[in-house]
């Protein structure tokens, strides 16, 4: 009886603090994008890393896009979206206007040194946003077009989620394991 009533004591003593030292934590929505579009810009840049270069001219069939195909249309769309909702203009350079099919040719190391920096400006970008720049109505297009924050944040990261899945199937069709499915290290 003793030991219970002991036991229950510290549980009293102990249980408010815990739950005070319980903040909320701040910018909850944002950390979430953040959160989900690190975990797949992390699987992207390994995915991309573990794809041997001679096949990043494979394509599943003739109409679909290659490994370098994906990996430079990636790289564009990232500085794309981020910009709109990071607000950081991307500064261009004369390779950045050749045709996306010539970008596609360009040796392995070149395409993953180039998507890792558009992760990065991501990043940067990511951090710019706050849960209270949401709702802020930004450019979104040609025409004056405007779009709420929030949906220029969810299309970066849907799109991230969306060339995973691909690049995912296409390590699969090549006897390779993805990222997402490979063993986690201590299990």
């Amino acid at each position: 009886m003793m030991r219970s009533i002991r036991v229950l004591s510290a549980a009293l003593f102990v249980f408010p603090a815990a739950l005070a030292a319980q903040q909320p934590t701040a910018n909850p929505i944002t950390n979430a994008f953040k959160a989900s579009g690190a975990r797949y810009a992390g699987w992207l840049t390994a995915a991309f890393d573990s794809i041997p270069a001679a096949k990043y001219g494979f394509k599943p069939t003739p109409v679909q896009q290659s490994i370098g195909y994906v990996a430079q249309h990636l790289e564009d769309a990232n500085y794309q979206l981020c910009s709109r909702f990071g607000g950081a203009a991307r500064t261009l350079t004369a390779r950045d206007s050749l045709a996306d099919t010539v970008k596609a040719a360009w040796p392995k190391d070149t395409l993953v040194a180039r998507l890792k920096a558009s992760f990065t400006y991501c990043d940067a970008a990511m951090a710019t946003v706050t849960d209270a720049k949401l709702a802020e109505e930004i450019p979104a297009g040609p025409g004056g077009r405007t779009a709420a924050r929030a949906r220029m944040v969810l299309v970066y990261v849907t799109d991230l989620v969306d060339h995973y899945s691909q690049i995912a199937n296409y390590m699969r069709l090549n006897g390779m394991v993805p990222p997402s499915s490979a063993p986690r290290r201590g299990m």
